[in-house]
């Protein structure tokens, strides 16, 4: 309890969300990156208001095509409530990228030179209980024999590093390619979006955590859904995209 203390006030309230419990869809989403908001006693990490709205401290439209998907499937949601920069739930304690110096162009000073007693506190305020949460909904589901497929929704920036991606949609997926293999297939008939395999990342880059964490050592069919980010930053584009991505997953399901 000490260590929550240290990182989030009564204000701030619980770290995790989660939207449709009793979600009827065997697909169980999760949105690591939903949130820009910086607990109470963060401040603003020494950065601009720029740096603090860009994707560096979250993944914009993430959440709203999530929800889109949620309601569209009947699909539980579960989502953290805070930024990535204090502590990014796609990454396990042990890695650097877990609570970032430097993201992109941005030097992080509040996350410069952390401690191991302030590491171990974001970690058991932010990333236990996310992860526990998961854990708690999944043997709930399983104990009432709910099928389960892990789904992660993230977003990318059209330019990185001075570089412009052009894929439009990544289906990511670590050793366990079942699902992403076939909506792959389904996206080939569709032809609505620039649909590519591990782009722009892959498990090579540690983007893989949940699924491992929770889809993998399950036994559990998982993919990782990458939308670049120009492509859902208004109602309209968030619609269609999930509309699409709903279309993809169902089938897959079906297949």
């Amino acid at each position: 309890m000490l260590a929550r203390q240290t990182v989030l006030t009564e204000a701030d309230g619980d770290c995790v969300a989660v939207e449709r419990p009793d979600g009827m869809s065997p697909v169980l989403i999760i949105c690591e990156h939903a949130s820009r908001v910086l607990p109470q006693h963060f401040g603003n990490l020494g950065l601009s208001e720029e740096a603090l709205s860009s994707h560096i401290a979250w993944d914009p439209g993430a959440l709203a095509v999530s929800r889109r998907m949620s309601a569209a499937l009947d699909a539980t949601l579960v989502h953290q409530r805070f930024s990535r920069l204090v502590y990014d739930c796609n990454r396990p304690p042990h890695s650097a990228g877990a609570m970032p110096e430097v993201s992109e162009i941005y030097t992080i000073p509040g996350n410069l030179h952390l401690g191991v007693a302030e590491r171990q506190a974001r970690t058991e305020a932010l990333y236990v209980p996310f992860h526990d949460r998961i854990r708690a909904l999944i043997k709930d589901r399983a104990a009432r024999g709910q099928r389960t497929v892990i789904v992660t929704v993230h977003s990318f920036t059209p330019v990185y590093m001075g570089t412009t991606r052009g894929v439009e949609l990544g289906i990511l997926h670590d050793t366990d390619s079942h699902l992403a293999d076939r909506m792959l297939r389904a996206a080939q008939d569709a032809l609505l979006f620039r649909t590519e395999r591990n782009k722009p990342y892959g498990p090579e880059d540690g983007v893989t955590h949940t699924l491992q964490l929770h889809g993998i050592a399950n036994g559990l069919h998982n993919v990782m859904i990458e939308v670049r980010n120009d492509l859902v930053a208004d109602d309209t584009g968030q619609g269609v995209v999930a509309d699409y991505l709903t279309g993809l997953i169902q089938r897959s399901l079906d297949a």
